[in-house]
């Protein structure tokens, strides 16, 4: 089973698939400012408490809101890391299927970094 999610903007997609990518479950959901709380929350009820079974993650990388990719980047790198499977960061109008190739090609990112699409918009420190 591989997990996918996709982070970069309201609403939030999270999928799960076989290798063959038909979409086994599917969680789409205004998560809004609640996604760092309810994310991983969410992975696990769509997973039904399988999230050993998995086998690869695919994560859309970008570009898109830096919070909600940071966000869907961290929890799927540690996933990845915590179950020990491989992990590819993708973009584009078909990521999944994108996913679901580097995947069956044995590629592993091992870890995904967001693509921002800018430089952020950091501020600046008052004196």
């Amino acid at each position: 089973m591989i997990l996918t999610l996709k982070t970069d903007q309201d609403p939030t997609e999270i999928y799960l698939l076989d290798v063959a990518s038909k979409v086994l479950a599917e969680k789409i959901w205004h998560a809004e400012r609640n996604l760092a709380r309810d994310l991983l929350g969410e992975i696990e009820k769509l997973a039904d408490g399988k999230l050993d079974t998995l086998t690869g993650l695919i994560v859309f990388a970008g570009a898109g809101s830096f919070t909600g990719l940071r966000i869907g980047a961290a929890t799927a790198n540690a996933l990845a890391y915590a179950l020990n499977i491989p992990i590819v960061g993708v973009d584009g109008e078909n990521w999944r299927q994108s996913g679901i190739e580097k995947l069956k090609k044995g590629e592993n990112h091992k870890i995904v970094t967001p693509k921002y699409g800018a430089p952020p918009n950091i501020t600046q420190p008052k004196k």
